[in-house]
């Protein structure tokens, strides 16, 4: 080093290179020296067995563990059952390296590149960023099961919400609390996609659909009356899971975040049934809003079923239907649309069912009454966050999941975008 200082031609990379390896290997001598005192010696307690029998010393056993430092040799005492033979590593459970040969802070960066970026390239992530060397396999091992602990710990808060009775008299404090959710297909393995229909050429579906939600809240408007997401107030949750349970989660999301304390509520959705019927089961008080976009595919689509033939007329009929919209006037775009009706009986069914989708949701399209009151008419926070959350990661091209793998990265992936990731750390070490 002093030589290479002193010729005045440095390599700087190769330089620090060399001195951060030379420390963390010192690091790492001097961490398996700290833990050459854990998990040895006599006991205080009598060492049990799930069985409930007392175990029995074995003596030392080594296990290599790969940590943040390097490697590192931990040697421990090893308890056997004499009844069941099973054993115990005491030491192991002292440094929540039980079963694994990763130190929880080597899993903890493991998890976090891997919800980030596939696990071929968290490898590199690793090894450039930290010097430490995995295999893709051995990320994609790690970054599941801790995303499927994450779901565990985010399950025991839900069920204790869900179970909690609410507030006799909750102050409101939050002046308007959004809940949105959708769905997105995720393509799966073949085992994953069974007997179920889909779109493909032979009726077989490619893909599941996983359920996103979001909650965050909205204080204040700009100077214009438009409304103003409150900064780093959003929360995500999400799986691939039957509708009813989905419902459960985002209520408990919600209520996590404030449901009960807050002076409003909105649902803001598509129109899809199942975004309806969730509402109204778990937040039957809310304003509910179809997204305003949503809502103009559906007008668009009315004027192409009845003036497909005459362009001229189906853009000035869409146009004009778009601004009765979103002056919330969904009766007028009815009554002109019926006027328009052709008289075979087969070509009405088409626009017949875009009719009664206004009709039946025209209570949710009031949208000059909703921006009066400073709200937000598109589901927009959402629709990013399935593809941010969701597509980025999961859909990349050659990409199939099992349903496991899927949902313990969702987990993984929801929980870091709701500012949750280090509480998830600090509750396992408690």
């Amino acid at each position: 080093m002093e030589r290479a200082a002193a010729s005045k031609c440095v390599d700087l990379e190769a330089l620090e290179t060399s001195v951060r390896a030379a420390v963390l290997e010192a690091g790492a001598g001097a961490l398996e020296g700290f833990l050459s005192g854990i998990g040895r010696g006599r006991c205080n307690e009598a060492v049990l067995c799930s069985c409930g029998a007392g175990m029995e010393s074995q003596g030392l056993r080594g296990k290599a563990l790969l940590t943040i430092l390097g490697p590192v040799e931990f040697r421990r005492s090893m308890f056997q059952c004499p009844r069941c033979g099973k054993t115990r590593y005491p030491g192991d459970e002292a440094l929540d390296v039980v079963a694994t040969t990763r130190s929880p802070g080597v899993r903890r960066m493991m998890a976090f590149t891997a919800g980030d970026a596939t696990f071929k390239k968290s490898c590199k992530q690793l090894k450039i960023l930290a010097g430490i060397t995995v295999s893709a396999k051995d990320i994609e091992r790690v970054a599941e099961a801790i995303g499927e602990d994450m779901e565990k710990w985010a399950q025991r808060e839900r069920d204790q919400l869900r179970w909690s009775p609410p507030p006799p008299e909750a102050p409101r404090t939050i002046p308007t609390l959004y809940i949105e959710y959708d769905g997105t297909g995720v393509p799966m393995v073949k085992e994953a996609l069974e007997g179920r229909k889909g779109k493909q050429p032979d009726g077989s579906a490619k893909t599941r659909e996983a359920k996103l939600g979001c909650v965050f809240t909205q204080a204040a408007t700009d100077d214009e009356g438009r409304p103003v997401r409150d900064p780093a107030s959003t929360s995500f949750v999400g799986a691939i899971e039957p509708v009813a349970t989905f419902g459960w989660r985002i209520y408990t999301e919600a209520v996590r975040r404030g449901f009960f304390g807050a002076k409003r509520v909105v649902v803001l959705g598509d129109g899809a049934e199942w975004i309806r019927t969730t509402a109204e089961t778990h937040f039957p008080n809310a304003i509910q809003i179809i997204d305003l976009y949503h809502a103009r595919e559906h007008v668009s689509n009315l004027a192409k079923l009845l003036f497909e033939r005459d362009l001229k007329r189906l853009n000035q009929s869409r146009d004009r239907w778009w601004d009765y919209l979103d002056d919330g006037d969904v009766k007028t775009i009815v009554d002109q649309a019926r006027a328009s009706m052709p008289r075979d009986e087969q070509a009405r069914k088409e626009p017949m069912r875009e009719i009664a989708y206004l009709e039946k949701n025209k209570d949710r399209m009031r949208y000059s009454e909703f921006r009066a009151q400073g709200l937000f008419i598109g589901s927009g926070v959402v629709e990013a966050g399935c593809g941010a959350l969701i597509g980025q990661r999961m859909k990349q091209s050659g990409m199939e999941w099992s349903i496991r793998g899927a949902n313990a990265i969702i987990a993984l992936r929801c929980i870091d975008a709701s500012n949750r990731f280090e509480d998830y750390w600090e509750d396992r070490a408690a």
